[in-house]
């Protein structure tokens, strides 16, 4: 007999989804997606099955598929099927097989979601996936998140089996006579999640036979924790954490003040992508000289007089930019540049204003970031020097070498890198008739007051 009152009472304790929701399920033909069927259609729910082909198994890759379609037709739903070249976009990407197919299956899902009309995507993880999850997590390293596993729903997935566990699913199929096909490669230990499975976990049954049942209390356990943790770090964003044109500001002194300190920044900067080591670093350099920056996967954290200024990192990264004969002002990031034409010869030297001899410019200019092979000839000097060779000798930060304006000539040839150092082809000589005046200026953005 099917667990079936068992099934839709976790639904509803867990809230996963409300009766009239249409639900995708992710089926692979394995013992748990197929019971997981079985369940949505004698519960009379409205649904259906997506199966993913990874091409990874050969023939029995298209026996899988082969039979979640007939299993779709017996229950009479639909039937969704993509192919994926997998190890391909692994190699292509970088990544093992195995994050290739989930990055692969996760978004087909929600592509086939949103364009058949599906409220969630329902995942056929059980009471041992939880499981080698937190103990997959710990190996790696991880905060308390981690600790709890699978959620039951978390966004668009749910996850209506996590009430069984991989014994129980087994006993279910066994005694239900219920048809089903055996992924060969869950026998192999080349995957971490395997080695868990089929070593790891025995072992620990054997130190406490309810193994199961212990890590299920403690995840709940860890995900209780977790939540009075959030509520903590949501009220601590919001007293200390400012936010000003898209800019985020917090006080150097707030975050001495916070305790325990790496936890809770970890915490308030975790939107940010910043890891733990970047994080134990950033405490670390809170005394250093303003300018000091510390990079995440998408943001960039500046330390200025008593702040910590975060942005996203594409703010700062130059595009190509084109500059027309009667552009008078670019703006790019915080930063601008003005541009202006003179009869006066006469300057004053600064580091931020380039005068250029207007007669040799060819338009459209274009102000961009660094290349490779980049070389121009430094004021002064007459003869050529690599942008890479001058960034070294100005002892220039390799994070801050995509950030410095190049302004290239209509021509190819740099005619100045900004705030640094002007081309000698292009200064002001006896010949010269009118100044280009090229200024770059930092746009003032005014640091929120500590509240």
């Amino acid at each position: 007999m099917l667990p079936l009152q068992n099934f839709q009472t976790y639904i509803n304790q867990q809230v996963l989804f409300q009766p009239k929701d249409r639900i995708l399920l992710a089926v692979s033909g394995g013992k748990d997606s197929v019971l997981m069927a079985q369940l949505f259609k004698l519960s009379g729910f409205e649904f259906g099955i997506a199966h993913c082909n990874f091409n990874l198994r050969a023939d029995e890759s298209q026996r899988d598929e082969a039979f979640v379609k007939m299993l779709a037709a017996s229950l009479g739903v639909p039937f969704y099927v993509t192919h994926f070249k997998t190890k391909d976009f692994a190699e292509k990407h970088k990544v093992s097989t195995q994050m290739a197919a989930r990055i692969l299956r996760y978004e087909w899902f929600e592509e086939v979601r949103q364009q058949e009309g599906y409220d969630y995507i329902a995942l056929a993880q059980h009471q041992d996936d939880a499981i080698e999850t937190v103990l997959l997590n710990l190996t790696r390293g991880t905060g308390i998140a981690g600790l709890h596993g699978i959620l039951p729903k978390k966004d668009r997935l749910i996850r209506p089996l996590l009430f069984l566990s991989a014994a129980d699913i087994a006993s279910i199929i066994k005694e239900n006579k219920i048809d089903y096909v055996e992924d060969s490669s869950n026998l192999s230990t080349y995957y971490s999640r395997n080695k868990i499975r089929l070593n790891v976990i025995p072992q620990l049954k054997e130190i406490n036979p309810n193994i199961e049942e212990t890590f299920i209390h403690n995840i709940r356990r860890f995900a209780e924790t977790e939540i009075v943790l959030q509520q903590v770090v949501d009220k601590l964003r919001q007293e200390i954490l400012k936010e000003k044109q898209g800019r985020f500001y917090l006080s150097i002194e707030a975050v001495k003040a916070l305790m325990p300190k790496q936890l809770l920044l970890f915490e308030l900067l975790r939107p940010f992508d910043f890891t733990e080591p970047v994080i134990a670093d950033l405490l670390e350099s809170l005394d250093k000289q303003s300018g000091t920056a510390f990079l995440s996967s998408s943001h960039r954290i500046v330390v200025d007089r008593g702040w910590l200024i975060i942005y996203k990192s594409v703010d700062q990264v130059l595009s190509d930019i084109l500059i027309h004969a009667d552009s008078n002002l670019i703006r790019f990031g915080d930063n601008q540049m003005l541009i202006s034409l003179s009869d006066d010869l006469n300057f004053k030297k600064n580091k931020d204003v380039a005068y250029v001899d207007s007669n040799k410019l060819v338009f459209p200019l274009v102000l961009r970031k660094w290349q490779d092979g980049d070389r121009f000839m430094p004021l002064g000097m007459d003869n050529f020097k690599k942008l890479s060779d001058f960034f070294i000798d100005e002892k220039v930060p390799v994070s801050e070498k995509g950030r410095i304006p190049i302004l290239v000539n209509g021509n190819g040839e740099i005619i100045w890198i900004a705030g640094w150092r002007q081309d000698n082809r292009y200064k002001l000589t006896e010949s010269t008739r009118r100044v280009a005046v090229f200024e770059l200026q930092k746009v003032h953005i005014t640091i929120p007051k500590q509240s």
